[in-house]
């Protein structure tokens, strides 16, 4: 989240002493870190103690994992102790023991406190390999009793805390699960929220069947339950089309939306004390109903835009608490006014760098929540570089021609381009019909012509700069683009890598693209990187298989991983001036080949952070790189031919 965060310049220093093949060997790198700059972060999750609500807990999405506070928001600690998977996506805390809490995390499956998150440990046998938590629930009333909901592998059910686990998907075609409530007066009754609508189980989870009457918009974010005695009223919060209410138990389903300018919702809560009123985390802010839905009106005031969780304080029902992209803001007035409470709180990820390739002491973070950050000593110093930007930049791309242009791509936000180096921007969005911006890339001859991968929406392509976009999906699914990359010899022959749909080509500048997947076994690609020198070579960085290499345009694969330890391959550079030296950032830190993929070693000797989202290489001194991690830092690496020399830190 934004507030000042300092980014954390680590300092690489490569080195190598030896000649030839005993040099290789002898390759090391070393890490260093000086504070001075960046803010950023994602929350995901807020759970209140029931017992002692000015206790609660964030799960964030990278850095420590958890945090807590024990003063209503007032000042955090890290409580992450023990957590291996730091991503967390999930919270829920025992009601009758608070103390006792669980997180459920991105590929590690569940975590368990019983220490109030002074110390975690992993939870759970039966569990499918590396499982993505999505959802969390507890029984209210047996809570050795819960339910965790995947996002590939359905529902799983643990009756002993969370020591064992089983599938409970009979009757349950999503395997998709965002939410799961339990009914508080009859516990057996459970209800998921899915990809694909909204499912019951009045048995426990033993069996399911799909309630969707009515629900024109199926992708269900978040549900929540009326909790009178008698009620059967509850709510589903959807990701385009807004609130559905249904006053049967999921029987029927009616949109009740009038007032509510977004229709993406993340998060829903109801007033305890007072059911009628309801509050909607979207990516507009919060919105309230004081009428069970029927009408919203925004409670913004002091707060700053899309919000992914909102927690209500359960015995003082006007204190609310709402987890955005820049941290936890509080309101005592029932949302009325809202004010920053992250004292404490560096949850910061640093989602994207880029160089100047002109000037290369100059560069430019993109963060989570806190904007674009710019150095222009080599990373020694940062400041905020945000006017008129919105915050949560998932990509930038900069003109090689005219480095003083750049352009961000923003999750909700679309695309801003800034013609000063970063001093203003303004939006460049005009066609985009999908503002989940997740990848830049800019055509190296004709930099008025660049491409936006989004989520769920494809390629877009602009050829004036940013002005206006068109869409360019013709035999390209519909899908989450992590990549594109463009041919650097050849503009019009580009490539797309997809989040489930492996690779795809085009060599007409998008305008058709076919699959280039022949030779992957496995679709999740993370990354792409194509050789300078010889473009037919490119390399693919995977989720769970590693590094992949084509030498013929994509046309076949081969695994390029030996050695290669890491699960999650999220980032490729390779050195401009010899592209068979490549580096690969993990989820275990940064990995190094000197031989085009053939062979790998890691490079993290003094790497305090290893969940690497970005590396770049200086162009012009590709001895010099940058490592932006998860936890908020970069690191900088320096290779010398004789010696480690460490930089002098600020």
């Amino acid at each position: 989240m934004k507030k000042k965060l300092a980014v954390v310049l680590l300092v690489v220093i490569l080195a190598i002493s030896l000649p030839c093949s005993e040099a290789r060997a002898a390759e090391g790198i070393t890490w260093r870190q000086s504070d001075t700059g960046i803010w950023g972060g994602d929350i995901r999750a807020l759970a209140i103690d029931p017992q002692t609500p000015s206790t609660l807990y964030v799960g964030i999405y990278g850095g420590s994992g958890v945090f807590k506070s024990v003063d209503g928001g007032a000042s955090w600690s890290a409580a992450g102790s023990g957590l291996a998977v730091p991503y967390i996506l999930s919270l829920a805390i025992d009601p009758k023991a608070p103390s006792t809490l669980y997180a459920g995390t991105y590929g590690g499956g569940v975590y368990k406190s019983v220490d109030g998150g002074a110390s975690w440990s992993a939870a759970g046998s039966g569990l499918p390999s590396a499982p993505i938590i999505r959802t969390l629930a507890i029984d209210p009333q047996t809570t050795s009793t819960l339910y965790a909901g995947t996002q590939w592998d359905g529902v799983y059910k643990s009756m002993d805390g969370g020591a064992s686990w089983s599938a409970a998907n009979t009757g349950l075609t999503a395997r998709w699960i965002n939410i799961l409530e339990i009914d508080p007066r009859a516990p057996a009754k459970v209800y998921a929220g899915t990809a694909i609508g909204v499912f019951k189980s009045v048995n426990g989870g033993a069996s399911w069947s799909a309630v969707n009457s009515g629900l024109t918009g199926t992708r269900i974010n978040t549900l929540a339950i009326d909790p009178k005695k008698h009620s059967a009223t509850l709510y589903a919060g959807t990701d385009l089309n807004g609130v559905f209410k249904s006053s049967n138990e999921g029987a029927s389903w009616s949109a009740v939306n009038t007032g509510l300018t977004s229709n993406r919702i993340k998060a829903l809560a109801i007033d305890p004390k007072a059911p009628s009123t309801l509050y909607a985390g979207t990516d507009a802010g919060v919105f309230k109903s004081v009428d069970g839905g029927a009408n919203w009106s925004a409670a913004n005031t002091g707060l700053t835009n899309f919000v992914k969780a909102l927690a209500i304080d359960p015995q003082t029902p006007a204190t609310l608490y709402a987890g955005i992209d820049e941290g936890v803001f509080k309101s005592v007035d029932g949302g009325a006014n809202w004010s920053a409470a992250n004292t404490g709180l560096k949850v910061s990820n640093i989602n994207t760098l880029v160089i100047d390739p002109q000037a290369p002491l100059t560069l430019y973070a993109g963060t989570d929540g806190g904007g674009v950050f710019k150095s222009v000593d080599g990373g020694a110093n940062w400041s905020a570089a945000n006017t008129g930007l919105t915050n949560f930049v998932k990509a930038l791309a900069i003109d090689p021609q005219t480095p003083s242009t750049l352009y961000a791509g923003v999750v909700g936000g679309g695309v801003f381009k800034s013609v000063n180096g970063g001093g203003t921007w303004t939006a460049a969005s005009n066609g985009l019909t999908n503002l989940d911006i997740w990848a830049l890339a800019i055509d190296p001859q004709t930099p008025s012509t660049l491409y936006a991968g989004t989520q769920w929406g494809g390629v877009f392509k602009s050829e004036n700069g940013g002005t206006s976009w068109s869409a360019v999906n013709v035999g390209l699914p519909m899908t989450h683009v992590t990549t594109p990359a463009i041919d650097p010899k050849t503009p019009s022959t580009l490539y797309a890598a997809t989040d489930g749909d492996g690779v795809f080509k085009s060599v007409d500048g998008g305008t058709s693209w076919s699959a280039a997947n022949n030779g992957f076994p496995y679709a999740y690609v993370n990354t792409l990187a194509i050789d300078p020198q010889d473009p037919d070579t490119l390399y693919a960085g995977t989720w769970a298989n590693g590094v992949l290499k084509s030498v013929d345009g994509g046309t076949s694969w081969n695994s390029a991983s030996n050695g290669l330890t890491a699960f999650d391959n999220r980032t490729l550079a390779i050195d401009p001036q010899a592209p068979s030296t490549l580096y690969v950032g993990t989820d275990e830190g940064v990995f190094k080949s000197v031989d085009g993929g053939a062979n790998w070693s890691a490079v993290n000797n003094g790497l305090t952070e290893t969940r690497i989202n970005t590396l770049v290489i200086d162009p012009q001194t590709p001895s010099t790189l940058y490592a932006g991690t998860e936890g908020g830092k970069v690191f900088k690496g320096q290779w010398s031919h004789s010696l480690f020399l460490p930089l002098v830190l600020r």
